[in-house]
């Protein structure tokens, strides 16, 4: 089978190696054939950071987790051969024809007129685990820090569950144009004016109930997030950090009585199924963040692409033969 392998930083190879054997997993254990996969924000340090050069080449199938397919084998009492599921990689290795998963991270795929649509519904599946944690949000002020494919997922998904103000803010003019298809009522470009006068103007000096940091892998945007909020709201962590210790103001986050929660990962069994309902059912529209399918083997331009927002690359999808 064919699998891609990190080989340096920022280069991948597509080699082949032999189709994992189920035999010695445990029991609950699934090998599936992939159809489709999407890149996501959580893959890009092993593509794109510095690792000691003795780290390379890493293991072969990293790092995917967004992944749909058709069981091939199954150690599962719940799952057969044929039955066509999303799935959680073990250790995150879905850069490859099979892979194995288990099935306490696999539940069965909806029938749904886009692949690359219902695979969404991993990635929207943790915006409803982030956002379960956060109470009613009816009539509120909102602000979307990043306007990513999680932080585009996330405005739609506030906007369902009764948002008054939906601010999205980024520093790229064709990520917030999704924005309003993905129901933001107003942007923000923050490299262009700033955001904090900026949303005091539109809550008539109240500042955000809700401040989302969307978008992870730097230390900065958390305490924007401090600014924007209201003195008394909730400051969620969403985007996944790279670093352990943060230069966090936590003056200011004590004297707002601020409510801080983080938000990783998905209730499997209860958050992707939801997803998929939402998906197939059309309250959730997708589709305006899905901007390239590619086969496969072309890995490592769609890993350039998400990497540098060439081409206007938001959510990156590779279909597999």
């Amino acid at each position: 089978m064919k699998a891609a392998q990190i080989v340096a930083p920022r280069q991948f190879e597509v080699i082949d190696i032999g189709v994992p054997d189920i035999s010695s997993e445990p029991k609950g254990a699934v090998l599936i054939k992939a159809r489709l996969s999407a890149v996501c924000g959580t893959d890009m340090p092993y593509f794109a950071m510095e690792h000691p050069a003795a780290d390379y080449p890493f293991t072969p199938g990293l790092s995917i987790h967004e992944c749909i397919g058709t069981i091939a084998a199954s150690k599962s009492d719940r799952f057969k051969e044929g039955d066509a599921v999303l799935a959680l990689p073990n250790e995150m290795r879905g850069l490859s024809d099979y892979f194995l998963s288990h099935e306490d991270v696999t539940v069965s795929l909806q029938k749904f007129n886009r692949g690359d649509c219902i695979l969404m519904s991993q990635p929207l599946g943790t915006v409803i685990w982030a956002c379960r944690k956060l109470g009613n949000l009816l009539h509120q002020h909102v602000v979307i820090v990043g306007q990513g494919p999680m932080g585009l997922l996330m405005a739609h998904m506030l906007s369902n569950l009764g948002a008054k103000t939906i601010i999205a803010t980024d520093l790229l003019d064709y990520r917030l144009a999704v924005s309003k298809q993905m129901r933001a009522t107003h942007i923000i470009n923050a490299s262009k004016e700033d955001a904090v006068a900026r949303v005091a103007e539109l809550t008539h000096g109240k500042m955000a109930d809700l401040v989302v940091e969307a978008v992870g892998h730097q230390t900065e945007t958390i305490n924007d997030c401090l600014n924007l909020v209201k003195p008394g709201g909730t400051v969620l962590a969403f985007g996944v950090p790279d670093d352990d210790v943060y230069d966090f103001h936590f003056g200011g986050f004590f004297h707002k009585n601020v409510r801080f929660i983080a938000s990783v990962g998905p209730d499997v069994q209860n958050d992707f199924p939801l997803a998929m309902d939402m998906i197939s059912q059309g309250r959730i529209d997708v589709s305006p963040i899905i901007t390239h399918n590619l086969p496969f083997t072309e890995v490592q331009r769609a890993f350039e692409l998400s990497l540098y927002k060439k081409d206007g690359a938001i959510k990156i999808t590779l279909e597999y033969n």
